[in-house]
């Protein structure tokens, strides 16, 4: 049976814009007291003003450990932990400097686990989400860290749930989404709109998504307790295509 979220603390790391912002808005509107972690003051200050009075917003580099575990370290207690913090680097990996490769790892992978270590202890049962991508299902050419990083935190997800029950771990995995991040995948000479309208062109339902259908799934997880380990895919069908 899907539990309420009334008054139970959720964290929302990479939760000042985008499909971050969006969790956290729906969990507030199902009763929860939102906590949101991001790196950037002023969107976290903007985001804040679109959430509950009582919501609290934290900065963080979800990459720093030291950084991670005192976050939660603050908290008494922990019901639900979502993290959807990520960076991207595109580009052939012959072609892309070594060094940045590593902000997609630190992000997707090690991030994560940050995340498992230090929640865990300051919960009793409830959920910890991560976010990946349809990349880990089919990468495209000049996706390869990325869609590594994001398939070692579904496998790391898989062996939390083992490790941490009755703490549950579960992946959502987006495909194309209509948020910030499009931004920073649009060169400077393109139309954003008609970049997303040549992307929606490889989704089989014909569009990209929007934050809040992610979310939606995102609070599922969070609420439905008896799902832990799984990966639950909403990409419109472009993995398949």
């Amino acid at each position: 049976m899907a539990k309420t979220m009334q008054d139970l603390s959720v964290v929302v790391i990479g939760g000042s814009s985008g499909i971050g912002l969006a969790t956290a808005k729906l969990a507030s509107e199902a009763g929860a007291n939102v906590t949101i972690a991001g790196r950037d003051k002023g969107r976290l200050a903007a985001a804040l003003e679109s959430l509950p009075d009582h919501a609290k917003g934290v900065t963080l580099d979800v990459a720093d450990e030291g950084a991670v575990r005192g976050l939660f370290d603050s908290f008494d207690h922990v019901d639900h932990v979502a993290t959807l913090a990520g960076s991207h680097v595109a580009g052939l990996l012959a072609e892309v400097d070594s060094d940045a490769l590593r902000g997609p790892v630190d992000n997707r992978f090690w991030g994560p686990l940050f995340i498992c270590k230090y929640a865990a202890p300051k919960m009793t049962t409830g959920s910890i989400t991560l976010c990946t991508g349809a990349g880990v299902a089919r990468p495209r050419a000049g996706s390869a860290i990325v869609a590594a990083a994001a398939g070692g935190s579904e496998f790391l997800a898989r062996a939390m749930a083992v490790e941490l029950a009755p703490v549950r771990v579960n992946v959502v995995r987006p495909g194309i989404v209509d948020t910030p991040l499009v931004d920073r995948l649009v060169p400077g000479d393109r139309d954003r709109d008609e970049v997303l309208k040549a992307m929606a062109k490889r989704v089989p339902l014909g569009r990209v998504a929007q934050p809040e259908e992610i979310a939606d799934a995102i609070v599922f997880l969070m609420t439905n307790e008896y799902v832990t380990g799984s990966t639950l895919t909403i990409d419109g069908g472009v993995s398949l295509a």
